[in-house]
């Protein structure tokens, strides 16, 4: 293989630190012939693909490449294939397909010359895999990553490593954490940076915003073909959002607002959704599908919501912002007509130690979840144990 590819893949894999794995680790079929890790920037998609050939290279012929690299200004991702085939190769991962022109249709190609060749990638988690002419979603299935939960947080950042629970566990009050007394104090540094594997880095308000930016200056506009005038009422409607969340979206408003067509508004909702800046909560009319109207605009978690809305914040919304975030990993997640959210046929309303139980009243069975308590009784849970699900 090409000997500067080689060397970036070798500096790569062995500084890759495989004490902490990611909750999707084990949930990836890796013998797949083809599939994709994707996910909002910063959550830790690159540096699973190292772990894995870092555990995994004594036994296959594994290689990594970035799809922006300077080799791909001369050559293409088939080359590439054909070559390390020729070579004995096993395993092929591709990082950030998406920054890759007409990728779809290369590793569709790639997927039926070489059946025998296994092939990862990773992308920005608005890779449409049926867009335009190659239909990959019957060949490669997507998982999504997106950042720590307040379980990995505590294995990640404290050394403490805690099962998962389910939301059932929750419910019946089984979650706790041995030898903490006090886990308010490690929920709150949580809730302010430690949604992202980078969290202690003293760059981190930097590292965010960076996050943001690009996600909205490259990402979408590159995968909506948008313009750059296009692209700055995108970043438009980020502030918008930002300044008012939960953000209640009025159309006509925000068309006059952006001078833009009140049709295109939703598109342009959904492509942040999808890249992970925000998140819709919908009501329960779209049943499974999760097409019901939108009911609530949430920045997609609390250390973008801080950060973004900076020491104004209203505490409020980072509670519901948490809630939503990590419990929409393995829950339909809907808004309710009485309080704040529901799962299923269990309501839930989210607020602080002094947060009643009367808008409880008519649930068939509903739930208080107070942030500010430590231990939870009846139909009362504390806040951080539904970051422990994943």
């Amino acid at each position: 293989m090409n000997l500067q590819l080689t060397e970036f893949m070798h500096d790569r894999v062995n500084s890759v630190s495989c004490k902490f794995h990611r909750y999707m680790y084990t949930k990836i079929h890796w013998d797949r012939q083809m599939f994709g890790l994707i996910g909002p920037r910063g959550v830790g998609k690159t540096t699973m693909f190292l772990q894995y050939i870092h555990e995994h290279s004594q036994e296959r012929n594994m290689f990594y490449v970035t799809a922006d690299h300077v080799y791909f200004s001369s050559h293409t991702l088939i080359e590439l294939a054909d070559q390390f085939v020729r070579e004995g190769g096993n395993q092929l991962f591709i990082d950030e397909i998406h920054k890759y022109t007409n990728w779809s249709t290369e590793l569709k190609n790639i997927y039926d010359a070489h059946p025998d060749l296994m092939v990862a990638f990773t992308g920005s988690s608005i890779l449409d895999l049926e867009k335009g002419k190659s239909d990959l979603s019957r060949r490669s299935p997507l998982y999504y990553l997106q950042g720590l939960s307040f379980r990995e947080y505590l294995q990640l950042f404290e050394g403490i490593s805690l099962p998962v629970y389910t939301l059932d566990d929750i419910v019946n009050l089984k979650p706790s954490i041995p030898d903490v007394r006090h886990p308010l104090p490690m929920f709150q540094t949580y809730l302010r940076q430690g949604y992202y594997p980078f969290g202690n880095d003293k760059e981190f308000r930097m590292l965010i915003n960076q996050i943001v930016n690009q996600t909205l200056e490259v990402d979408i506009p590159q995968f909506a073909e948008m313009n750059v005038a296009t692209a700055k009422k995108l970043k438009r409607l980020m502030f918008i959002i930002s300044q008012s969340a939960p953000f209640k979206p009025v159309m006509e408003t925000l068309s006059t607002v952006l001078k833009v067509s009140r049709n295109i508004l939703p598109d342009y909702f959904v492509y942040m959704e999808k890249a992970g800046l925000i998140q819709q909560l919908r009501d329960p009319s779209g049943g499974m599908r999760g097409l019901g109207k939108i009911e609530k605009v949430y920045l997609d978690n609390p250390n973008v919501a801080y950060i973004l809305g900076g020491e104004s914040t209203e505490i409020g919304n980072i509670r519901e912002t948490f809630f939503f975030n990590q419990m929409k990993v393995n829950n339909e997640i809907t808004s309710s007509r009485i309080s704040d959210f529901e799962i299923g046929d269990i309501t839930f309303e989210v607020g602080g130690k002094n947060k009643t139980r009367k808008q409880l009243r008519g649930a068939m069975q509903g739930f208080v979840v107070k942030d500010d308590i430590e231990y939870g009784a009846e139909n009362i849970i504390p806040l951080w144990m539904f970051g422990l699900t994943y």
